[in-house]
């Protein structure tokens, strides 16, 4: 998947300016896709250059001008090549597992220290990911809004997101509490 793919699926739900984009990303996309604002800014100026969205200028009276941007017919077709396409499986790539990955040799205190701040971290995006999961469904039930709701495809990405959450909170915290109990624990020889 490239950054264009992401960026027209978000501009699905409405117009939007780049901050405002930029916000939509860190809300609900960041949970499948990370992009900075700059590279976010890029990417618009790229899609409009090649026809898959359409800027209007917005004059402000208190604020200086903005552009909003909407998907294409063209970019609507992009996503239907895209979404037909077949996907390539997950991977992991973390930086912090390679730190765990030799903890015994290189010692834990400093991996200890980062998995908990992953554990922390984590828990916020939890927090905000379940806020934005009750948003989208509003007084549905989830059950409800899974067989019955208008746009679910935010909504499921947001439950994949909640569980990838959970799933590395939870290792975070156990990988911590291991690597704590062996330092603490008496070696056999």
């Amino acid at each position: 998947m490239a950054l264009r793919h992401a960026v027209l699926a978000a501009l699905l739900d409405g117009e939007y300016s780049g901050y405002q984009l930029a916000k939509a990303f860190d809300i609900g996309v960041a949970n499948f896709w990370h992009a900075l604002p700059q590279q976010l800014y890029a990417e618009l100026a790229t899609l409009e250059k090649n026809g898959l969205v359409a800027g209007r200028q917005v004059v402000q009276e208190t604020r200086p001008t903005k552009r909003l941007f909407t998907v294409t017919d063209a970019g609507r077709a992009e996503l239907e090549r895209f979404a037909a396409a077949p996907s390539r499986p997950s991977f992991i790539r973390d930086d912090l597992l390679v730190k765990v990955q030799v903890a015994d040799r290189v010692g834990t205190a400093s991996v200890i220290e980062q998995l908990e701040e992953r554990a922390h971290a984590a828990e916020g995006r939890i927090e905000l990911l379940g806020t934005l999961l009750r948003q989208l469904r509003g007084d549905t039930d989830e059950e409800e809004f899974l067989r019955r709701g208008e746009r679910i495809g935010p909504y499921l990405t947001c439950l994949r997101g909640l569980a990838f959450e959970q799933e590395h909170h939870d290792w975070c915290r156990r990988i911590a509490a291991v690597l704590k109990d062996r330092r603490t624990a008496p070696t056999e020889r």
